[in-house]
């Protein structure tokens, strides 16, 4: 993949650098309770202002829908953010305008600047050609360190990047090098591992990775789906019996590419789903009606983790079952405990994302030995999907 990068800027002296963020915080009562979308974006700010750069920063938060909305207010967060960067952040209550480009102005060199919420105007999502040469008026060149938010074509998360010289932030940069050794140019051999509730939501991600990886083992309530299109009782489990037809498409789709698909070979089963619910392991041809799957079984984790030493990459996306309530959380943790030990040891180029599965590897205490872990989300699967992702297209060399 090759995108420009800040290093390919030259001397960024007494020019503005439009820098799209990712500052979409919690917030409670006007704090902010988690800044690490806040700590993610100084290397890139710190880059900027070492060569000269003044840096207006570029975000939104929640979803106003184009109206000014007090409680979205960006404002509370410039205070936030300058104790995170350690130097002075001002604020200004408009993205777009004479004011704006003022406040900008006024700026010293290397100092930096917050634009209020770039979706109190309805043109931010609509991709409004207008309203991007406002905000590109306003700098020299923009930078996106938002790969969250690249799967959007908006203004200020591609549109600008079409009229002013564009760069990767550091964030992005980390991201884009990290996707590209998952499934770009990976080393093979390669699993996928993908979990998590539903096949519905994940159809146009398993029907990709199918044509992409060697090795893809489907976990969590999704493999309930597999294992009943197979003629498998699941019980009451979770599962979609009217996919069925789409689960055994996937299944032929990834023999014609030579993907073998893993499935489990024992599963932990509950009459409730419950944390500490009474439990026990069985076979496939083992489950009782009233019983539910909430786990793999031990079987299942020794057979990836056997499938983990033959491969030289692995791209992981949710859960392999009901990791959130105990002991139904032991088959994941004792997954990524195993790709984490290996990707630790530089046997594994070990690539993970998505909401549930940064929590997952958070919760196993192993997301720091991991290559690299995506929190972006909506944009990783949309990159698992093999779809395009206009923040990131616009960058390209």
């Amino acid at each position: 993949m090759n995108f420009k990068r800040i290093a390919d800027a030259g001397d960024l002296t007494g020019k503005t650098a439009l820098v799209r963020v990712d500052f979409n915080v919690p917030m409670d009562k006007g704090l902010v309770t988690d800044d690490t979308r806040l700590r993610s974006a100084v290397e890139t700010v710190q880059t900027l202002r070492t060569q000269g750069a003044k840096v207006a920063l570029l975000a939104h938060f929640g979803r106003p829908k184009g109206q000014r909305v007090a409680e979205m207010s960006l404002a509370p967060i410039a205070g936030a953010f300058a104790k995170v960067l350690g130097s002075n952040v001002s604020f200004v209550a408009d993205c777009v305008g004479d004011h704006v480009k003022a406040a900008i102005a006024d700026l010293q060199p290397a100092g930096v600047i917050l634009l209020e919420n770039t979706r109190f105007h309805a043109g931010e999502e609509t991709g409004d050609m207008d309203l991007a040469k406002g905000i590109a008026s306003l700098g020299d060149l923009y930078v996106n360190d938002a790969f969250s938010a690249a799967h959007r074509r908006h203004v200020s998360t591609a549109v600008l990047a079409e009229l002013l010289p564009a760069y990767a932030g550091c964030a992005m940069e980390r991201e884009l090098d990290a996707l590209d050794k998952a499934l770009g140019k990976p080393e093979k051999p390669v699993l996928a591992v993908v979990g998590g509730a539903k096949v519905s939501s994940k159809i146009d991600l398993l029907k990709n990775l199918v044509t992409q990886v060697d090795m893809l083992a489907i976990g969590g309530g999704m493999a309930n789906t597999f294992l009943a299109a197979r003629g498998q009782s699941v019980g009451k489990s979770l599962c979609e019996h009217d996919l069925a037809d789409t689960a055994r498409e996937i299944e032929a789709i990834a023999k014609q590419n030579g993907c073998e698909i893993l499935l489990p070979i024992d599963l932990v089963v509950a009459k409730d789903f419950a944390a500490n619910a009474p439990h026990r392991t069985c076979g496939l041809d083992n489950v009782a009606d009233d019983e539910m799957i909430l786990d793999a079984g031990p079987q299942t984790v020794a057979a990836l983790t056997a499938a983990m030493d033959t491969a030289k990459t692995l791209v992981w996306n949710g859960p392999l079952g009901a990791f959130e309530l105990t002991p139904f959380d032991t088959a994941t943790v004792a997954a990524a405990k195993a790709a984490a030990a290996r990707a630790k040891a530089g046997k594994l180029v070990a690539v993970a994302g998505g909401g549930d599965t940064v929590a997952a590897l958070n919760h196993a205490g192993v997301a720091d030995d991991f290559t690299f872990v995506s929190t972006a989300g909506g944009a990783f699967l949309e990159w698992m999907e093999g779809k395009p992702l206009p923040g990131v297209d616009a960058l390209k060399a």
